[in-house]
């Protein structure tokens, strides 16, 4: 894999990232795959005890956090310390597929807290550092802010809103060395988004993957994620969607 790249290295020090959501799924599969690429990862989540083995495995750092605790976020702020050279917003996910006229209000509210606001606190809070860093921030988004579908009436609007942060921030810091990037999965398999979605019903979680013989996995994205970080520093990649080649649109998937 490519040698992270930044414009100001620190002899004989390591860049440093921070990954949320970093208990699971694709955030596990990214901090694996920075420290693999030679970053000091601080892994950022709320399940300490996850964090903790993970952060162990890899040589990186642990944080509890919750990034819809300002609280906690000063946490992590101080633990990353005055420069940063990637940020990755991975930690939000989805509750719920029910239509408009049944909607849980409370799980749009979660899933705003997190995906939008949450992912605007973190990278408000560690911006200074990234500036001095000469920093990226890469924002995972989903092909579901491409477009509503039935159902995804919550999940759609907090990813459209999040993406609408990543294109505001591009705008504004195009004066400032910091790169703003987004990675937009589709049919990604992983052991907790489904279920999580659908309260734990592990029988519907299944239900989305059925039939696709090769959807992607967390591994997949941290994949991307590692290239986006590794490109030259001039380079910005504004949008990576990352499909597997059974879903041709988020309606459009082929099963076997």
């Amino acid at each position: 894999m490519s040698t992270p790249q930044n414009d100001r290295p620190t002899p004989g020090a390591r860049p440093i990232a921070v990954v949320t959501g970093a208990s699971s799924g694709i955030g596990a599969a990214t901090a694996r795959a920075l420290a693999a690429s030679g970053y000091d990862v601080v892994c950022a989540a709320r399940r300490a005890d996850r964090v903790q083995d993970l952060a162990a495995e890899i040589g990186g750092r642990a944080i509890a956090c919750d990034i819809t605790v300002d609280a906690d976020v000063s946490v992590l702020v101080g633990a990353v310390g005055p420069r940063l050279d990637l940020l990755v917003n991975n930690a939000g996910g989805a509750v719920g597929m029910e239509p408009v006229r049944e909607a849980d209000l409370d799980a749009w509210t979660t899933m705003f807290a997190t995906n939008v606001i949450g992912t605007g606190r973190v990278t408000k809070a560690l911006l200074p550092a990234l500036v001095e860093g000469r920093g990226t921030i890469v924002v995972v988004t989903s092909t579901a802010a491409d477009a509503p579908y039935e159902g995804g009436a919550g999940y759609c609007g907090a990813k459209a809103a999040e993406r609408s942060i990543v294109g505001a921030m591009r705008l504004e810091l195009v004066d400032q060395p910091v790169r703003v990037c987004e990675v937009a999965p589709g049919m990604v398999h992983t052991e907790e988004f489904s279920l999580t979605r659908f309260h734990g019903d592990q029988q519907r979680a299944e239900a989305v993957y059925s039939g696709v013989a090769e959807p992607l996995v967390a591994d997949d994205i941290a994949e991307c994620i590692a290239w986006i970080a590794s490109r030259p520093a001039h380079v910005n990649i504004d949008r990576l969607v990352v499909r597997p080649r059974a879903q041709a649109a988020n309606h459009k998937v082929f099963r076997g």
